[in-house]
């Protein structure tokens, strides 16, 4: 049965105070590809103002009753919002007005240190004391003519792209509806370096940038905001589309721990579903990820486009897609965990349809459908905060033989092919490592999907194919298509790609070994951790607990 899609305000924690206005960003793509900015050296730590020094000019806390969640409502905390923003003295008090209490929100504190110099902190998870990564916040009364400095003193990564030329996005309202631009790079002298001795480490990142008009309302952000809303907005256009709603069943997965709804989607064309195989694909275990969401959108709008690639798709296989698992994680602005407190992609192993309903009904699904069907892949969207391109994790436990173990490899050759100037094979990895049972991909693939991946997309952008840019809305989206094409590579009844590509994965494998091309040698006996590398695997925070 069809789930219908409420377009109700979604539910929060009762301690979390909510404004009344609607945040809405339109879309849009730059003309041309945004560079890196230079880097900054890491040793080049600014001395950046305490708070003592300061004086706090907003402060939104929730008012957490005890440590763990209790119950939601539409809405947030009832009564009266409290001003969290220091009134402004007259027309002449340049200081900035901000304000995170909205759908995905996250600063906590904004100190000013200087004239036009603010020290930031932001909220850790809920009813967590760590995962501080997303940002995401509006600031008013701006003025055009200053250079300002943002610094957030409480990142908890010890490394991050922006020390390696991100920067972050900046939503100009008045430039949305005067000359229709959308999210845009800013700052200049962007640096990422370690805060001042304390408990926990942690550390600073900071930029300098001009607003572009006088009295204007801005948003910051880490990545291109998804939220909740949109998802159920999309969805609304969805069932309301006579083509698209035909081929596109929109069902309840489960209700979250706050009680918004976890929506699933069954994609597949007419004709009934005896003899189809399988896809299964998931986005958003991670609230801060939001580059996930983008390329989830870009997937269903092709999927369920009159392309003759995605009617070949939809009469080819079933769809199953869970594309927000953790809604009240994004609804919330957290980075890492669901309400919780815990990361919803660390607990496929428990049996704990109580406290990781996403997770769980998705994995009950899963099996499910294994018991009537062939699931040919399982794939779980993520953005990744450390590595730029886009990279994808297999599964590769180094007992089966070399023909599986190859076989593991060649979607994601695949998609390099496809994606040259965004997908980088070289980054991939297959290694199961204990650490990692909890999540979707080894979780599906102990199950029985013998292709389960999980696909991370740089906040950042992309440094293949001589470009060194952000990643655009669009470069997103394009990578859901993208994976559709190599979809219908990868099952291709013709076998000639897919021998070709297990003849290059061997190469590449042999010449990793050091052995000599074409010498046939069996993988067999090759434990996967010597096939890569022990550079950065996931992008798990070092404070994972």
């Amino acid at each position: 049965p069809q789930a219908p899609i409420s377009l109700s305000p979604p539910r929060w924690p009762v301690e979390c105070e909510v404004i009344q206005e609607t945040i809405e960003h339109i879309e849009w793509v730059p003309p041309e590809p945004e560079p890196f900015c230079p880097p900054m050296g890491p040793e080049q730590a600014l001395s950046t103002p305490g708070e003592e020094q300061g004086t706090v000019v907003y402060h939104s806390s929730p008012a957490l009753q005890g440590s763990c969640f209790i119950r939601a409502r539409v809405g947030g905390a009832p009564g009266p919002l409290s001003s969290p923003a220091a009134p402004l003295e007259g027309p002449q008090d340049t200081t900035l007005l901000f304000e995170s209490r909205f759908e995905s929100g996250n600063l906590q504190k904004a100190i000013k240190v200087g004239p036009y110099e603010y020290v930031l902190m932001l909220r850790p998870d809920l009813y967590t004391a760590k995962h501080t990564q997303w940002f995401y916040f509006r600031v008013q009364n701006t003025r055009q003519e200053p250079l300002y400095r943002f610094t957030i003193a409480n990142m908890a990564k010890p490394k991050s792209l922006y020390g390696q030329g991100l920067q972050p996005l900046l939503y100009s309202q008045r430039d949305a509806q005067s000359r229709g631009v959308g999210w845009r790079r800013v700052g200049t002298d962007v640096r990422y370096y370690r805060g001042s001795a304390g408990e926990p480490l942690m550390f600073q990142l900071s930029w300098t940038m001009r607003f572009p008009h006088d009295g204007d309302t801005c948003f910051f952000a880490a990545c291109y905001p998804y939220t909740y809303s949109d998802l159920r907005r999309y969805l609304c256009a969805l069932a309301a589309d006579p083509a698209r709603s035909r081929y596109c069943a929109v069902q309840a997965l489960c209700r979250s721990l706050a009680g918004n709804t976890v929506y699933l989607l069954t994609i597949t064309g007419p004709g009934g579903t005896a003899g189809k195989r399988a896809v299964v694909a998931s986005a958003r275990a991670h609230p801060g990820e939001s580059g996930g969401s983008w390329a989830m959108r870009g997937f269903l709008d092709f999927l369920l486009s009159a392309h003759a690639d995605a009617r070949l798709l939809r009469r080819l296989f079933i769809f199953k897609v869970v594309p927000m698992l953790n809604p009240d994680g994004v609804v919330v602005g957290n980075s890492r965990c669901s309400l919780a407190g815990r990361d919803p992609n660390r607990a496929y192993g428990m049996a704990l349809p109580g406290s990781f309903p996403g997770v769980w009904h998705l994995r009950a699904m899963v099996q499910r459908v294994l018991a009537e069907r062939e699931v040919v892949l399982y794939c779980d969207f993520h953005g990744h905060s450390r590595k730029n391109n886009v990279f994808m994790y297999g599964c590769d436990a180094g007992g089966d033989g070399s023909g599986t173990r190859l076989r593991q490899r060649v979607f994601p050759l695949m998609l390099s092919k496809n994606a040259p100037d965004k997908f980088s094979f070289s980054s991939c990895k297959f290694q199961v490592q204990k650490s990692k049972e909890g999540t979707g991909r080894v979780s599906m693939w102990r199950l029985g999907v013998s292709h389960s991946y999980t696909l991370e997309v740089a906040f950042s952008g992309c440094t293949l194919g001589g470009r060194s840019s952000h990643f655009s809305v669009e470069d997103l989206k394009s990578l859901g298509r993208l994976l559709c094409d190599t979809l219908l590579d990868f099952c291709d009844p013709a076998p000639a790609k897919l021998q070709q590509c297990l003849v290059e994965v061997d190469a590449l494998l042999q010449q990793q070994m050091g052995r000599e091309p074409g010498s046939g040698g069996s993988w067999s006996d090759v434990s996967p951790s010597e096939l890569e590398s022990s550079t950065s695997g996931s992008d798990s925070s070092v404070s994972d607990g």
